[in-house]
């Protein structure tokens, strides 16, 4: 069975429990209620043939890119996030990705899925924090290329 194709540009529309997720990695109390009221935009590539994927989390704070092949182990940097590295592995678990972040904190992971045109997000240590992007669609205009919408 093929795996779905990820490739796209989300943008969030809804969050619940960042907050309580932001202080079970140690974030301070100023930088929590900075990133909880942030907007992310993900951009991700996904090659399906080969597993390689790019995920860029885009804010008017900080960005956050990640670059990876599903299946394989790898020395992710947090630094952006939490100043934290770690041994991450994201795998298929059905039609979902699934990725375990071995580290400093216990339980940490993330899960992602698609419905329709709805990117859906958790992320866990210990807590689980829920984010919904939707996919931007695409407009096709005679003679000015493909815009966003």
């Amino acid at each position: 069975m093929s795996k779905p194709n990820y490739s796209g540009t989300f943008h969030m529309v809804e969050q619940e429990n960042m907050d309580a997720y932001l202080a079970a990695l140690d974030i301070n109390f100023a930088l929590r209620k900075i990133v909880c009221l942030l907007k992310p935009t993900k951009e991700i590539t996904h090659d399906p043939a080969t597993g390689a994927m790019k995920i860029r989390t885009l804010t008017t704070l900080k960005n956050f890119n990640m670059d990876f092949a599903i299946g394989k182990e790898f020395t992710e940097d947090l630094g952006p996030v939490d100043g934290r590295t770690c041994q991450t592995t994201v795998d298929w678990e059905g039609d979902k990705l699934v990725c375990v972040q071995r580290g400093e904190k216990e339980g940490r992971g993330w899960t992602h899925w698609l419905e329709g045109d709805k990117l859906h997000l958790w992320q866990s240590v210990l807590i689980v924090k829920k984010q919904i992007n939707r996919r931007q669609r695409l407009k096709f205009r005679l003679g000015s290329g493909v815009q966003g919408h």
